[in-house]
This record gives structure tokens, C-alpha cells and sequence, in this order.
């Protein structure tokens, strides 16, 4: 099986991602986003940067992430882990927004993100991919470069 093609086929298929974050005292949180990819290293989501991910990534910018299919039956489970550093990102509007609109959701405006606006663009830089390997018996997982 090829677990590269794999791991793009679910990065590209799906449309959230959970991030687990945590707070300056190591306090943990997870929260779905709606995403976009800009190659499978970058991925790009808005957020209230008064949400509680969004100020435990200023405390933290490390972070966790998965993509899995939620409509996977029993034992049938399909997922991508991954993990990296998230930063309010200056640029990437374009990227996101090409993002939503292959994916089904409309394009945002600048204004949307700029100080003052409603929302923040981020962007997670990740640097390790795994799957959850069909391959192996039971929560194996294998690293793999999407």
C-alpha cells in the first residue's frame, strides 16, 4: 500500500482538521477547524484570535493535528497525525482561499483578517506525518512524507 498517497488522498478529501493545543500551563485542548492545504507541509485556517486554541497557540505555537474520516466504520478507522509549529501568518490569503473554494466554501476578504476584523488567518508548518496504517494490527502508525 502506498501510505504517501494515502495520507494526501485524506489530506485532500477532507474538509477539518483537530488541533490539539495547550495553554501556558500545559493545559490541553483540542478544536475542529475548517482548512485549507498549500502542499501537504502547510496547512492554513481562520480563527477568532479570542478563542481559547487561538490564545493557547500564542502561549504554545507547537500544536497537534489530525485529519480523519469520521464516517470510517468500526475497525475501519482512517487518519492522518501530524505535528508542528502554528503562527498567525501574514501571507496565505490566496492559498486558504483556494483552498475553501475547491473544498466548497466561499473565499474571504482581506478585511476579514486585517487588525480589527473578525478573524486571524494561521498557518501550521508541519514538520512529521503519520498515518494510522491499515497495515498493522490495532493504533499502529507509520511515519510517512506526503
Amino acid at each position: 500500500m502506498d501510505l504517501e498517497a494515502y495520507a494526501r488522498q485524506m489530506l485532500d478529501e477532507n474538509r477539518y482538521v483537530v488541533l490539539g493545543t495547550a495553554d501556558a500551563d500545559g493545559e490541553p485542548w483540542v478544536s475542529p477547524v475548517f482548512y485549507a492545504l498549500d502542499g501537504y507541509a502547510t496547512l492554513y485556517w481562520l480563527s477568532d484570535p479570542g478563542t481559547r486554541h487561538s490564545r493557547n497557540l500564542l502561549a504554545r505555537p507547537r500544536l497537534s493535528l489530525v485529519v480523519y474520516d469520521s464516517n470510517a466504520p468500526i475497525g475501519g478507522a482512517r487518519a492522518v497525525y501530524m505535528s508542528g509549529r502554528a503562527e498567525i501568518a501574514a501571507e496565505g490569503l490566496d492559498a486558504y482561499n483556494r483552498g475553501c473554494l475547491a473544498k466548497g466554501a466561499q473565499a474571504f476578504t482581506a478585511e476579514k483578517i486585517a487588525e480589527g476584523g473578525p478573524f486571524r488567518l494561521y498557518r501550521a508548518s508541519v514538520d512529521q506525518h503519520w498515518v494510522l496504517d491499515p497495515t498493522l494490527p490495532r493504533d499502529g502508525r507509520t511515519a510517512v512524507t506526503p
